[in-house]
Formats: structure tokens, C-alpha cells, sequence
């Protein structure tokens, strides 16, 4: 669905391009003083695209995962990146946890190992379950 939308907002700003007039005298120079303004008018909303459909997205995300990671505490089910499943049983000060992946089996991971999105449908998979 996204992919579409972003094809669609490519062909129309290419549209867009082909509109602005044009002289053929071939010295680079705009036809009038519209011209110009077009130009950088089309340029800041190309840039405006990007921002408003790839970077702020990211950005988003991006702090999304950060309070995620920050609000992680011990008896948190987890999944990492690497697929391991587990419980928290201790949060360490240098950015990494300890993992109980099975009862007396733990394994030290980094903060940034965990998945949000898995751990998320995880959890939302075990409380319909109850």
C-alpha cells in the first residue's frame, strides 16, 4: 500500500517537472521571471516529500524504540532480533540484560538486541490467550 502511494507521489512530482515552461534557445537561462520561482518553488517540495514520507517516519520509529528499551524492567517477555524468546531478570547500567531463557538458564544481551515489534505482538498474542 505505501509503495503505491509513494510511485504515485514520484509520478506526480516528475508531472510536475514537465510542466515548467521551458525556452529553447538552449542558453540555460529561465524563459521569464515565473520560471525561476518554479524551479525552487519544485525543488523545496520535492524535498518536502522526502521529509514528510521517509524521514519523519524514521524519526519516529526511531523514538519509538528508544522509550521502548528505556522502559524495559525486569519480568518483561521479550524477543530479540535474533528470534530468542525470553523473560528479563536483571536490567544492567551498561546497556545490557540478563536474559532468562529458560528456568536457571541465562544469557547476557544488549538493550538494543530486542525486537520491538516482535516483542509487542508477543505480548498481544498472551493476553488474548488468558
Amino acid at each position: 500500500m505505501k509503495s503505491r502511494l509513494y510511485l504515485s507521489l514520484i509520478s506526480f512530482v516528475f508531472f510536475l517537472s514537465s510542466c515548467i515552461p521551458q525556452d529553447g534557445s538552449g542558453s540555460g537561462k529561465p524563459a521569464g521571471g515565473l520560471s525561476s520561482y518554479s524551479s525552487l518553488i519544485f525543488m523545496a517540495m520535492i524535498f518536502l516529500v522526502f521529509f514528510l514520507f521517509f524521514i519523519r517516519p524514521q524519526q519516529k520509529k526511531a523514538k519509538n524504540q528508544k522509550n521502548f528499551i528505556e522502559n524495559l524492567q525486569r519480568g518483561d517477555k521479550i524477543v530479540t532480533i535474533a528470534g530468542i524468546h525470553g523473560t528479563i531478570n536483571k536490567v544492567n547500567e551498561d546497556g545490557t540484560i540478563n536474559l532468562e531463557v529458560s528456568p536457571g538458564s541465562y544469557i547476557k544481551i544488549e538493550k538494543s538486541a530486542i525486537s520491538m515489534e516482535w516483542t509487542t505482538q508477543l505480548n498481544k498474542v498472551g493476553t488474548t490467550k488468558k
